[in-house]
């Protein structure tokens, strides 16, 4: 067995361009961008008023208001840009107006009453305010965006902002996930006493698609033959495959035997780690298709698809994944021969992650429970309440 670095290590050491492609602003969300992106104006613009109100000049900070001014027009909202014509006077101003020349001061409609003509100001002093200054924000030719960060919907505004109706994003592999095992019906079949329905292939197609991927999804039967014809063709078709089942020791278990067949190279099978130990990775050197065979327990399989896979992907395609760092709420006994992937829950108080009772790595519905999972390291000492662990969100 290796241990998690080293597994983690291998799996980094196959990560892969697949080329760019141009999307449409629409379509952005959840992509990696492969260009910068540069602010092709300041912003804002303009000079820009935050409050609806009236904008006056005011010359001295000391000095206390007029108790009126008299209105001089409107400074609507994409208009064109009106002079104020002195100290005495005001324009009523707009949210998102440019801000009117000779004014310097923008007082709310609630500090004031509108009268007459005149704007009747309720306060005795106000300080240069509510206005958003000319590239405050960024100038012109400024980076806004990195290449290779994952687009998400605030940035979408930023692209639309700066003018990108069209985007280079990095393109994204195909995928087909496989199960394999007589056991498993499909979701809309009812199942014998003996059997079950398929999950697994159904979580890492959602987690495919939260990436922007839509896999295709097989499965095959627990027959030589058949694994060896269906995974040719699909290590030829596709770019990754996903497979869950058929990679521990039991007698049936015929997946690292039929991908060896079948000129995939192994890099690693079996991980000093639960769960998920028997984890299988390979790449296939002549059509270069990279291979994640999970264990079949569905907890294993998430866990493996998340810390191993999902970092593959976001380094392949823009920049690595990274964790954030939990503290863990109670005392756990030390793992001196393997690292531990705990399902945790968050702390509603104070956001440290307490471990989450169930019945091993195939329970499935505790994953319902489960806000993520802590990685402890190999080690013979105890984990102490208040240290501090890698903590994998579930996604």
């Amino acid at each position: 067995m290796i241990t998690i670095q080293e597994a983690l290590d291998l799996v980094l050491s196959q990560k892969q361009s697949y080329g760019i492609e141009e999307v449409l602003l629409t379509e952005a969300v959840g992509r990696f961008l492969a260009e910068d992106i540069f602010a092709d104006r300041d912003a804002p613009p303009f000079d820009r008023v935050m409050m609806d109100g009236i904008a006056i000049s005011l010359p001295d900070l000391h000095e206390p208001l007029s108790t009126n001014y008299t209105i001089q027009g409107t400074q609507a909202a994409g208009a064109p840009q009106m002079t104020l014509a002195d100290t005495s006077h005001c324009l009523e101003v707009m949210t998102g107006a440019i801000l009117p020349i000779n004014a310097d001061t923008i007082i709310p409609y609630e500090e004031i009453e509108i009268k007459d003509g005149k704007a009747h100001v309720h306060i005795e002093k106000v300080s240069k305010r509510f206005i958003h200054y000319q590239a405050s924000d960024s100038k012109k030719g400024e980076k806004v965006l990195e290449k290779g960060k994952k687009i998400n919907v605030a940035d979408l505004g930023i692209l639309s902002t700066v003018g990108k109706a069209k985007i280079n994003v990095a393109k994204l592999p195909s995928a087909a996930i496989i199960s394999t095992g007589d056991e498993l019906v499909d979701v809309d079949q009812p199942p014998l006493p003996h059997q079950i329905r398929k999950s697994n292939v159904y979580s890492l197609w959602a987690s495919l698609k939260q990436e922007g991927i839509t896999a295709e999804m097989h499965h095959i039967i627990d027959d030589k033959d058949a694994l060896r014809i269906k995974l040719g063709q699909l290590v030829r078709d596709f770019d990754i495959l996903l497979l869950s089942g058929g990679v521990s020791k039991g007698k049936f278990d015929h997946i690292p035997e039929i991908l060896n067949e079948l000129g995939v190279q192994k890099l690693f099978h079996r991980i000093a780690q639960r769960p998920g130990k028997p984890f299988w990775f390979g790449v296939h050197k002549d059509y270069n298709t990279k291979i994640f065979a999970y264990p079949g327990n569905p907890v294993s399989t998430y866990v493996n698809h998340l810390f191993y896979f999902k970092q593959w992907l976001h380094s392949s395609l823009g920049k690595a994944w990274a964790f954030e760092i939990k503290e863990l709420g109670e005392e756990i006994p030390g793992s001196p021969h393997l690292a531990k992937f705990i399902s945790v829950r968050l702390s509603p108080t104070n956001g440290k992650v307490l471990p989450l009772n169930h019945n091993g790595s195939g329970d499935l519905f505790s994953l319902a429970q489960t806000d993520g999972f802590l990685l402890l390291p190999q080690r013979e000492d105890s984990y102490q309440k208040g240290e501090k662990f890698q903590f994998i969100a579930i996604q």
